[in-house]
C-alpha cells in the first residue's frame, strides 16, 4: 500500500486538484500523467497542458491544453499566469529544463495568485543544471565521480584527451550546461569504419577527435567544454524525492535506451547509488522531485553523470516500486505531511512501450 495521509491533504482542500503541466510535448508526458492519475490517495485530477507546440502530443492525454511562448520569451511567465488563472490552477509541474530557471525566478507571480510551484530555488537549480558545478561538488565532497576537465580552446582539448590516454581509451565530451544529450559526443579513434558504416545504423555521438576539432574550429568562438573519462559500464537512473522530513532515491538500471531515453529498466536498490544521491541532494538543498544519472566505471564503482532538478521521463517507473515520487513532490509542495513510506519493491522490470497514437478529427486513437 501506498502513502495515505489523514487530516487536511489535498484531496481535502478541493474536490478536484487542478495541475498545470509544462512540456506537455516531453516524451514522459504520459507516464506523468498516469502517476498523477493513480495516486495512491485517490485525488481526483484535472489536467492542463502547456507547450510551445500546439501539436505537442500531450495535448491529446491532458483536459485542456495551451500553446504558450517560449521559455525565454518575456511573454512567457504573464502567459502562463492568464492560463492558471483562466483554470483555477492549484500546481505547476515543470516537465522541461529550460523552463526550470524561469519557473524559478518567477515563483513569485504564482504565489501571489495562490499556486504552487513544484521546483527547487533558482540558485539549486542553476548549480543542479551545471554539470561542471556537480563535479566540483562531487570532489569536494569526495564522492565517485570521473575525471573531468574544463577546456577552452584546441590545445586544451588535445592535452585533455590525451592525459585520459586517448586514443586508446574513449573519451566523453560536453558541454557545461546542456539537456537532452545535446552537444554530448564520445571521442573514439576511427569511430565508423566501412563495415559499421554499411552494416549499423549513425547514432550521432561517436566521433573522432580530429572530426571534433573541425566542427569546432568552424564557429566564431570556441565553447567551453567538459572532457571526462568513459565509463564503459551499466548506467543507472536515481528517482529521488525530498521533503522536510523524508528523502527517497530508488535506481534502476538503464537496460535500454535509444537517444538519452530510457525504454527498459530495472529497479535495483544498490546502496552507494542511494546514499550518493542522498549525500548530493541534501547538500545541494533539492526540493520535491529529481534525479541523477550514475554510471558505473570498469571497476563498477558508480560516478555521477548528472542531476536533473525535475521530473525525469521515466520516473513514472518508481510507481511500480511501490512509492510514487512524483506524488510525494505533488504532496509537499501542497504543504502536506508525509509521515511515512512503504516498503521499496525490487527488483521491477519496467519496459516503456510506446503506443501508436492515431490523431482522428482532433481526438486520440490508441492503435
Amino acid at each position: 500500500m501506498l502513502i495515505t495521509i489523514s487530516g487536511l491533504g489535498v484531496s481535502s482542500m478541493s474536490n478536484v486538484l487542478r495541475i498545470l503541466i509544462t512540456g506537455a510535448g516531453a516524451p514522459g508526458i504520459k507516464g506523468t500523467m498516469f502517476a498523477l492519475k493513480n495516486n495512491p490517495d485517490k485525488t481526483s485530477i484535472y489536467t492542463v497542458g502547456v507547450d510551445i507546440d500546439d501539436q505537442a502530443v500531450g495535448r491529446y492525454f491532458v483536459d485542456n491544453f495551451y500553446k504558450v511562448p517560449r521559455p525565454e520569451d518575456d511573454a512567457y511567465l504573464e502567459k502562463l499566469c492568464q492560463i492558471c488563472d483562466i483554470e483555477d490552477i492549484d500546481l505547476i509541474i515543470p516537465q522541461t529544463t529550460r523552463e526550470l530557471s524561469v519557473l524559478s525566478r518567477g515563483e513569485d507571480s504564482f504565489t501571489d495568485l495562490g499556486i504552487k510551484v513544484m521546483v527547487s530555488d533558482p540558485q539549486v537549480i542553476d548549480m543542479a543544471n551545471n554539470k561542471l558545478k556537480l563535479l566540483q561538488m562531487f570532489h569536494s565532497l569526495g564522492l565517485p565521480h570521473p575525471e573531468y576537465h574544463l577546456v577552452t580552446n584546441c590545445e586544451e582539448l588535445i592535452s585533455a584527451v590525451s592525459s585520459l590516454d586517448y586514443p586508446k581509451q574513449e573519451v566523453v565530451v560536453k558541454p557545461p550546461v546542456s539537456n537532452g544529450m545535446r552537444g554530448l559526443r564520445i571521442l573514439k579513434e576511427c569511430a565508423w569504419n566501412v563495415d559499421r558504416f554499411l552494416s549499423e545504423k549513425p547514432n550521432g555521438v561517436e566521433i573522432s577527435l580530429e572530426e571534433l576539432i573541425q566542427i569546432l574550429e568552424r564557429g566564431e568562438k570556441w565553447p567551453e567544454l567538459i572532457v571526462t573519462e568513459y565509463l564503459p559500464g551499466v548506467e543507472y537512473s536515481v528517482d529521488a524525492f525530498r521533503g522536510k522530513t523524508i528523502q527517497v532515491a530508488i535506481p534502476r538500471v538503464r537496460d535500454k535506451i535509444l537517444n538519452g531515453i530510457s525504454f527498459a529498466n530495472t529497479i535495483e536498490l544498490r546502496d552507494d547509488v542511494i546514499e550518493y544521491t542522498l549525500v548530493a541532494s541534501e547538500h545541494l538543498n533539492l526540493l520535491y522531485t529529481f534525479g541523477f544519472q550514475f554510471k558505473l566505471d570498469s571497476y563498477g564503482i558508480p560516478k555521477l553523470l548528472e542531476c536533473n532538478p525535475r521530473v525525469q521521463g521515466t520516473m513514472v517507473a518508481s510507481v511500480f516500486s511501490g512509492v510514487n515520487v512524483i506524488w510525494l513532490g505533488v504532496k509537499e509542495a501542497l504543504g502536506e505531511e508525509i509521515k511515512e513510506l512503504p516498503p521499496l519493491r525490487q527488483p521491477v522490470y519496467f519496459r516503456r512501450v510506446w503506443a501508436g497514437v492515431g490523431i482522428v478529427d482532433g481526438k486520440s486513437v490508441e492503435i
